[in-house]
């Protein structure tokens, strides 16, 4: 295994740029994955990563070792940082000193909406970006459309946050979603303040598109136009909206919660 210790060095100052710029990932089409629990899903999920990459001081780490060896075996190059070059990657506080470089996955875009999906129209916040697509994930739903103003979805807080759900997830960024929901063949729900139908009274029994906004303004004019109908979440008065992770979680386990065998 190579050792890496200076900042100079050519591979260094690429990984350099894939850790701090999701342009720069965007571009090469590659992302890292920062820590033994995603690099662990990652193998479970996908296969082995282009890129091994261990701190010095974390070598000896159990399940570091057992990815080391699983690396190995199967011919991934494999290289180790000295602790200082290693930590100025990393944006994991206090965690095992391993990554992976890997290919951004590129799934088949399909060509109708036909099973469950999630439309994520304009969302800021990387954490929301996340739970939203751990909680699709748990709940067996497939296809993440994101539109051009979403997070980026392969940027390591929205990793971090989904805890290995990409990789169970089919995960389309920069999407028209209107094309998207123009041919959408089973019912589009949005959440909304502005109706009485709450989610308990629908029937969620089917496959259905959830079409969620941006934390504050919530989904587009245009785009709520294009939802065949409109659901709400009960809650008490006092507190104006739920966080939109948080909405989908209900939405989505109620859906679960409907398709339960009797």
């Amino acid at each position: 295994m190579k050792s890496i210790t200076s900042r100079d060095n050519p591979l260094y100052k690429e990984l350099k740029q894939l850790a701090t710029s999701s342009q720069v990932r965007r571009k090469a089409g590659r992302t890292l994955l920062d820590g033994v629990h995603l690099c662990q899903a990652y193998c479970q999920h996908l296969g082995m990563p282009q890129l091994c990459i261990v701190a010095e001081d974390a070598l000896n780490h159990p399940e570091v070792v057992s990815l080391l060896a699983e690396c190995e075996q199967k011919g991934t190059v494999c290289i180790s940082l000295s602790h200082a070059l290693y930590h100025a990657l990393s944006q994991v506080e206090n965690g095992v000193g391993v990554m992976f470089v890997i290919q951004t996955p590129n799934p088949e875009f399909p060509l109708e909406l036909k099973q469950s999906s999630v439309l994520l129209d304009n969302l800021q916040d990387p954490g929301n970006l996340g739970s939203i697509l751990r909680s699709a994930a748990a709940a067996g739903i497939n296809n993440i459309f994101c539109s051009h103003g979403t997070a980026f979805a392969w940027s390591p807080k929205v990793m971090r946050a989904g805890m290995g759900a990409h990789f169970l997830l089919n995960i389309f960024e920069n999407v028209a979603l209107e094309e998207v929901l123009a041919t959408a063949t089973i019912p589009v729900l949005a959440t909304s303040s502005h109706t009485q139908q709450t989610i308990y009274q629908t029937d969620l029994n089917q496959p259905v598109v959830w079409l969620f906004g941006h934390e504050g303004q919530g989904v587009s004019p245009q785009l709520m136009r294009m939802a065949t109908q409109t659901v709400t979440i009960p809650q008490q008065a006092a507190i104006e909206s739920l966080n939109v992770a948080a909405s989908a979680a209900i939405c989505f386990f109620e859906q679960v919660r409907q398709q339960l065998p009797t």
